[in-house]
């Protein structure tokens, strides 16, 4: 096992903060920092070459912010979407385990997009967190190779070189309404709930919302369980819509209830997902009680994968889960 630097926050830990904590790990040294119960009202920037982060329990530690894209800062200038987070982790591997991570700022209607996280390191491994906003509350880097506004990607990354990132999330439970799972990466999904919330209208939302990738998957979600909060209308939320034309998102031998439209995925705006690269896909896929859910109404352009297609999906994405958890400490 890797050794390297053991550091505790919280009552009677080294440091108060989780902040000061981070702040006292050099880059280089790997580093294990475990949280003790309690919410911690911070906004965490983290760029370490190899970092865990250790929490009391998923809805124990709790990490919150409540910064907003429409917000107007001390310049008269609009934060923006992506200096939303409430965490931002970037560097060469990350390992978040036991833990919570919100951003409070409220629907997107009101107060625009919400990050929780912002996952830009190289190599991510999330297992047992709770990711929770509204609009857009999980980004996985990279963003697409051009804005469609002027300063649209303005934030912690926007001189950067567009890397891939290949991000790995184990019994995660993610919730928001619009486009909440989003960006570029190669991410695979193994056995999380995936939860829409109920924006009172007749359409609820998206959950993915992919674009151009760089690596060879895109997102992959197996054995997850995908369903509306208590009191959603049914048939009301999308599975996804391409950000970009390239978009890639499939979903294998998972669990959805009746929010889920017929149509399973939709387009964006203009762009013609027929015509496009954009690739959705759905295998083995099941009611909650176990039936097989009935796809004759889905878009002609979600494709049903065959066994054949699956294994290979599942093979890549048992090589990124392997290649992600040998960089753990």
């Amino acid at each position: 096992m890797k050794t390297g630097m053991r550091v505790n926050v919280g009552p009677g830990g080294d440091y108060h903060t989780i902040t000061e904590a981070i702040q006292a790990v050099p880059y280089d040294m790997p580093a294990i920092i475990s949280i003790a119960e309690g919410i911690y009202n911070e906004r965490l920037h983290i760029e370490k070459r190899n970092i865990n982060i250790v929490g009391s329990g998923m809805h124990k530690t709790i990490i919150r912010g409540n910064a907003s894209a429409e917000e107007i800062l001390e310049d008269n200038s609009r934060r923006g979407t992506f200096r939303t987070q409430t965490l931002f982790i970037t560097g060469e591997f990350a390992r978040l385990s036991d833990l919570t991570i919100e951003n409070t700022a409220g629907w997107g209607e009101d107060i625009g997009q919400a990050l929780a996280v912002y996952s830009d390191s190289d190599r991510v491994y999330m297992e047992n967190v709770c990711m929770s906003s509204r609009q857009d509350t999980l980004f996985l880097a990279p963003h697409p190779l051009k804005e469609r506004q002027p300063g649209g990607f303005f934030g912690p990354r926007m001189l950067g070189d567009i890397k891939n990132t290949r991000q790995y999330f184990k019994n995660c439970v993610i919730k928001g309404d619009v486009d909440y799972i989003f960006g570029g990466a190669d991410a695979v999904f193994d056995e999380c709930e995936i939860v829409s919330m109920d924006r009172k209208k007749k359409i609820n939302g998206y959950i993915t919302a992919p674009s151009e990738n760089l690596g060879a998957i895109g997102f992959v979600f197996r054995n997850c369980f995908i369903h509306g909060e208590e009191g959603i209308s049914k048939e009301s939320v999308f599975l996804g819509r391409p950000w970009r034309p390239e978009g890639k998102a499939a979903f294998l031998n998972c669990r959805y209830d009746e929010a889920i439209n017929p149509l399973r995925f939709c387009e964006w705006n203009a762009i013609e997902t027929e015509d496009s690269m954009a690739a959705f896909a759905e295998y083995g896929s099941k009611l909650h009680d176990g039936r097989p859910c009935d796809l004759l109404g889905k878009n002609k352009w979600v494709k049903i994968l065959d066994d054949e297609e699956a294994e290979r999906i599942n093979t890549l994405a048992d090589e990124l889960v392997s290649e992600v958890d040998n960089c753990r400490l």
